[in-house]
């Protein structure tokens, strides 16, 4: 699916929506991979139906494997662990928890809607601030 949709933001810049997929193709408590005008994203899926959107770039073993995380908790914070060196980020800022003995590193992040159904994601080329 690749459709673009612009919609203005609140802070009153335009965001770019792409129609990723459809919100029952995800898995809840897992992960999928997708690639969002050329940038590969890992997309997150809560049992509450929230959607997650972060870089697949395990920053820290360079691999694309974020989606093939372990999706648990912290607290109120939805997070993934990465399948690689297990460090734990949080899946709305992209805030790693626990680095495991190694320098902090932080996951890109960004904005998503489910709209009909269908998970839209704001289109990479903005990364979203934590």
């Amino acid at each position: 699916m690749t459709v673009d949709v612009t919609q203005p933001r609140s802070d009153s810049a335009p965001t770019t929506w792409v129609a990723v997929c459809r919100l029952d193709d995800l898995a809840p408590e897992r992960g999928a991979a997708a690639i969002v005008a050329g940038v590969q994203v890992a997309l997150f899926r809560t049992v509450d139906d929230t959607v997650y959107a972060v870089q697949q770039l395990d920053p820290y073993s360079g691999a694309h494997v974020m989606s093939r995380g372990i999706v648990g908790t912290r607290g109120e914070a939805s997070t993934v662990a990465s399948p690689m060196f297990k460090q734990v980020f949080d899946l709305r800022s992209g805030e790693c928890l626990d680095s495991v003995g190694r320098d902090l590193r932080t996951l890109d992040t960004w904005a998503t809607e489910v709209r009909g159904g269908v998970v839209h994601v704001a289109r990479p080329d903005a990364v979203m601030a934590p």
